[in-house]
Order: structure tokens, then sequence, then C-alpha cells
């Protein structure tokens, strides 16, 4: 009687390497649609950012309640599920050799799917440790194994165009965030249900205590919110301004999530199916690989590092660098798209900047984040992948640096000028970053071969789980001091007796109101004295040199990257692993 494990093995041995290596003749274009597949449903982590306000407002609906989650909450489940996905993607980097693409991509599917439907219950408890539970960590996970499960496949598929493969195999996480708003929007808009409507402000007797505001119902104080035009311009349907009942309505954001898991799953599922790898030796048609003299005149070995001799060289270490401060520099604006668009130009230039511009401006983010992955991966095929980067770091600083320039001047002279300086910078931005991460493993390829690339690679994204947690914070810290210090800037300049009669609280409970959310710079704008510039677009600022720094370091790093050293070759470390063996 055959035993419990060997059942196991026999009952998912299709799923194994050994399984799906491709008959002679196969069609390796065949491979690709199967990887932007998985990426494509993966990537709409990039659009995170359009879960953030229906998140922020879940109690209230139609706008923050004192109990509801605030931003720095709520952006730091984008922050762990990119940690969770570096962690995996090294974890997995092994596994992957070892057991190939289709069972890694299927993993992937059960837990990002999965993930969303454990994050739509704590959506639906308000439990937030659900949500980080659920998208954070398990879905997170499922990012990592969807991620690395194509790109060695491919790098094999297309030796002779390493950086176009490794394009196009992450072009399609770059585009995710395209379909992914699109989808979230989409569900988020089906499934709103408007909160209970009490009357327009002034038709409402309002009590404020400890910083929330109450209406007093036969006899019961019952919670509220007020829901001016800033509020409901964020919002997915439109509803009248005034006063609503706390705890009625829904965001629709745990229904989005339930709905986009399925979806998700299904589709990973049928990509992970239509994996195949090539046979051993197997070389395409007509392809001579090049000589000596041009693989080292363009820092292409060939030879090959094995797994854990790479991380003892100080190549990785550099190309750690890199990839580390490259992403940390876009992927805390990339989670605060959508909000900091709002925040920067709103105010300036409100019927210009309306919350459809800003979730727009999200999907193009997508758009030029998909097109940079293989413009950039393909261009490093033709001037090196060391030049790439120095492009990414050099122009990056650059544009970095413009975006405080354009939010200042914006504030002095609100033209539409410079909101178009501002969206060409951060499109450009956004075409390096994800170029970034697009070229990363053709780098790899060319500096430590082939045989293990895909477990380097996968050891190599800590760097994107530690710039998830760079950026993020980054973002979230400077401008919380930023905005602190705006709120208390206006603050000292408003009447006292107007910020009574505004707030239904005096001057000094100011930090109790701004924690319950009654206070807000946009609402202190409105009884400021006449001249006062709007202090929101310069909240930034701070970031985005600190942003520039992080490229500066970066720049550094990539000029010190050299070939390996002969020492760490497969054939004097484990010439028993040696390629052709």
């Amino acid at each position: 009687m055959a035993t419990s494990e060997t059942t196991s093995s026999s009952i998912f041995s299709f799923l194994l390497k050994d399984k799906i290596i491709a008959s002679p003749g196969f069609n390796r274009w065949r491979v690709p649609p199967a990887s932007v597949a998985i990426h494509l449903c993966i990537g709409s982590v990039y659009a995170w950012s359009i879960f953030n306000p229906p998140l922020m407002k879940e109690l209230g609906v139609a706008a923050s309640a004192a109990g509801d989650w605030s931003l720095s909450s709520v952006v730091w489940i984008f922050s762990v599920a990119i940690v969770f996905l570096g962690l995996a993607a090294a974890l997995a980097g092994k596994w992957l050799e070892d057991v190939g693409p289709r069972c890694v991509g299927v993993t992937a599917a059960f837990l990002w799917g999965g993930g969303f439907i454990i994050g739509s219950l704590g959506i639906i408890t308000h439990q937030l440790w659900l949500i980080y539970l659920g998208y954070g960590v398990i879905g997170g996970c499922g990012l990592g194994l969807g991620y690395v499960s194509p790109v060695a496949t491919l790098i094999r598929w297309f030796p002779d165009r390493r950086g176009m493969a490794t394009g196009m195999a992450i072009m399609g996480f770059g585009g995710g965030a395209m379909i992914g708003a699109q989808l979230k929007k989409y569900f988020l808009k089906v499934y709103f249900e408007a909160p209970e409507y009490l009357g327009s402000i002034d038709s409402v007797n309002l009590i404020t205590e400890e910083g929330k505001r109450f209406v007093n119902i036969a006899g019961e104080k019952v919670e509220v919110v007020v829901a001016g035009a800033t509020d409901i311009a964020k919002l997915a349907v439109e509803i009248p301004e005034g006063i609503y009942v706390v705890g009625t309505g829904n965001t629709g954001a745990a229904l989005a999530f339930i709905s986009l898991g399925v979806i998700y799953f299904v589709v990973m599922m049928i990509a992970a199916f239509s994996y195949r790898i090539p046979a051993k030796d197997w070389k395409p048609k007509g392809w001579i690989p090049p000589s000596v003299e041009d693989s080292e005149k363009r820092m292409i070995t060939g030879n090959s590092v094995h797994i854990n001799e790479a991380i003892k060289t100080p190549q990785f270490y550099f190309l750690w660098i890199v990839l580390c401060f490259n992403v940390s520099a876009g992927i805390g604006v990339i989670g605060v798209a959508k909000t900091m668009m709002i925040e920067i130009f709103g105010s300036t230039l409100p019927s210009i900047a309306t919350a459809a511009f800003a979730a727009n401006y999200v999907i193009m983010i997508s758009v030029f984040n998909m097109c940079g992955r293989f413009f950039w991966a393909s261009m490093s095929d033709y001037i090196g992948r060391k030049n790439t980067y120095h492009c990414f770091f050099i122009l990056g600083t650059l544009l970095y640096l413009s975006i405080p320039f354009a939010a200042s001047a914006v504030s002095a002279n609100p033209a539409v000028t410079w909101l178009i300086m501002f969206y060409a910078a951060t499109m450009i931005i956004f075409t390096m970053y994800g170029g970034g991460f697009a070229t990363i493993p053709a780098y790899l390829a060319d500096i430590f071969g082939t045989m293990h690339v895909g477990g380097i690679h996968g050891r190599l994204l800590t760097a994107w789980a530690t710039a998830g947690v760079i950026g993020p914070v980054a973002i979230t810290y400077l401008r919380r001091g930023s905005l602190s210090n705006a709120i208390n800037d206006l603050s000292s300049k408003v009447d006292p007796s107007a910020f009574e009669a505004k707030f239904g609280a005096p001057l000094s409970q100011l930090s109790d109101l701004v924690a319950a959310k009654t206070v807000t710079i946009g609402r202190l704008m409105e009884i400021a004295p006449a001249g006062t510039i709007d202090p929101t677009p310069s909240i930034y600022n701070t970031t985005m040199y600190a942003m520039a720094a992080l490229l500066v370091i970066a720049f550094f790093s990539n000029l010190l990257v050299k070939p390996v050293d002969s020492k760490h070759h497969v054939k004097n470390t484990h010439p028993e692993l040696s390629e052709g063996q």
C-alpha cells in the first residue's frame, strides 16, 4: 500500500517541472502571455491607493469618523504586502529552481486570491489586523511567488534578448494597476451605499464632545460626520453635502475585495497551467552566443555563480542597494499617489485636480510604469545594464527635485503649467522605477550567470521588502510632520472666536480636534485671514528631497559594480554543478 507521502507526490506531480518540459518545436512566444497574465493580477497592488479613501471612511462613509482608520494606518497595508513579497521571493527562489514555475504559480494564486478574502473579513468586522494578515502577509507571499515564477523561465527561453525577456515578464506587474484601478473603482461604485442623511450643515444642531460631532435624535446622542465639498469629491458616488450618521451606509470596499479575490484566483490558475520550460541545452534557432570579447565589454559573464556563493560577493550588495534605493524613491509615492495629487493640486486647481482626475492619474502611473519596464529593459540590451541604471539615477534625481519647485510655485500662482510639470516629471520617474525592476534580473544574469538567476533574483528582492518599509515610512513620517506644522501655523493665524464657532470647541482643544479628524487644513483655510496661502501643496517637499538623496547614493553603488571574481564561479566552488554536466 502506498504511503501518504507517495500518494501526495503522485497527486501533485503534474505541477512539477519535469512534467512541463516543452516538446521539440514548441513556440517560445506562448510563454510570455502566461507570465504577463499573472503579473497583471498581482500588479494590482500598485493601485492600492484607490482603497485608501474608502478604508479611511469605512465607518463615516461620507467623511472620516473619529473611529476610522488614518492614512498612516492603511498605507502600511501596502507596505506589509511589499515586505512579504520580498521575503517570500527570497525564500522561494531556490524552491522555484526545484519544483518549477507551474507549482509556484498555483501556490501564488491561492495565496493572492485568499488574501483578498481574508482582508474582506477585516473590513466587515472593522479589524485592521485581519486586513494586514490577509492582504499584507498572505497576499504579500502570493505576490512574491507570483513575481518570481516567470522571470528565470523567460530568461532561459530568450537568452538572445535577456532584457526584453525580463521586460515582458515584469511588464504586466507595472500594468496591473491600470486594470486593477478600473476594477476597484467599478466595484466600489457598484457596492457603495449612501449613509443616512440628516440634512444640511445649517439645518442640524451639532454637539462637539472630545473632538467628536454628535446630533441629538429622540433624546439619544448619535455620532455624525460633516461632509463638505472636499469630502464628497473623494467618493465613488455623488451625494449631497451635509450631516451623515456614522455606522450607516457602505463604502463597498469589503465586497470589492471579495470580487477581486475570485477574479485574480481564476486568471492566475489558468496562467500557471500554461507554463512550459525549455529542455536542457535548448537554444533559439539560428542564435549564436556572443563572443568572449563582446561579453566582457558589456560585462556579461559566460560563467555561473552558485546561489549561496552569490551572497558572498560585493556585487550582490551593490546591486541590493541599487534596487532598494531606486524602489524606495518610487514606492512611497505610488502608495499615496492619489492622495498626493489631491493634496498638492486639489486646493489650488480644484476644477482640474478632481477625484476623477486623481484616479486617472493612478491609471497613468500604471501605464508609464508598464511601458517603462519594457522600454528600459529592452534598451539595456543595447546600452548595457549599468548605463541604464546611471540614466535612472541622474535623471531621477533632477526630476524629484523639480516636484517641490512645482508644488511651491502652484501655491503662489495657481497655473495649470505647474500641474503639467508635476505630471510629466512623475510619469518619467515611474518609467524608470518600473524599468529598474525589469532590468535587474538581466543585470543579475549578466553578473552571476543563468544557472541560479531565479534564486539569486529572489534573494535580491529582499531589497524590495526593505524599500517597502523605507519609502512609505519616509513619506508618511515627513508628511505627518509637515502637516502638523502647517495646522499649527494656520491655527495661530485664525480668529479664536471664529475657530470656536466653526468647530464647536476652543483652540486649546486643537490636538483633540485634529486627532478626531474634525480640524483639517482645508477647514482651517475656510476661516483663515484673506490672503493666507494654502500650505497643503508643500507638505511633500521634504519627502522629495529625501528621495533625491537616495538616488544619489544608489548612483555611486551602481558605479562600483564590477565583474565577479573567478574564485566565485561554479567550476571553482561547486565543480559537480558546472554547466554542461
